[in-house]
């Protein structure tokens, strides 16, 4: 059975923290960090997982926070993304195969010159990525592809 302790997580950007501090050391929100109860695993190095349960909440008590987002090449898939991309999010993108799922997701991200982007597939290899870059003549330097299935490998990524 796996060690639980405590550690301290922003409610604003995520961010965790051994101990709480009034101002989350990561974005700078006041009064934002809550404590949550996480098991220590060792599987090279030392990775923390989430033990809380959730609680209910009524959907009117809970607070909306507006969130900046990245405005995406395609303004189909900023309208689909609720206004754009939010930062540091993650994105599931699913569908039938060869209905168009990588293809749309490389026309974006290889448009995007200003920011550094990570793409992590579970299906294609990295060379059928590099053939399609080619084949929609898009190319950039600010984007890193990663062909993973597992998520622990991903998050250490």
């Amino acid at each position: 059975m796996a060690k639980v302790k405590s550690m301290w997580f922003c409610n604003s950007c995520g961010a965790d923290s051994p101990k709480w501090e009034g101002r989350c050391p990561s974005c700078g929100e006041w009064g934002t960090l809550v404590e949550e109860k996480v098991s220590a695993k060792q599987n090279k190095g030392t990775m923390s997982t989430r033990v809380t349960k959730s609680t209910p909440q009524k959907v009117s008590e809970i607070k909306a926070m507006n969130e900046p987002r990245i405005h995406m090449p395609s303004e189909e898939l900023n309208r689909v993304l609720g206004g754009g991309l939010v930062a540091g999010s993650l994105v599931l993108i699913g569908g039938e195969p060869g209905i168009g799922k990588s293809t749309l997701v490389l026309q974006n991200i290889l448009s995007i010159k200003s920011k550094t982007i990570l793409y992590v597939s579970g299906e294609e290899s990295a060379t059928q990525l590099k053939l399609r870059a080619d084949r929609i003549g898009r190319q950039s330097d600010n984007c890193y592809i990663v062909c993973e299935t597992s998520l622990e490998n991903i998050l250490t990524t």
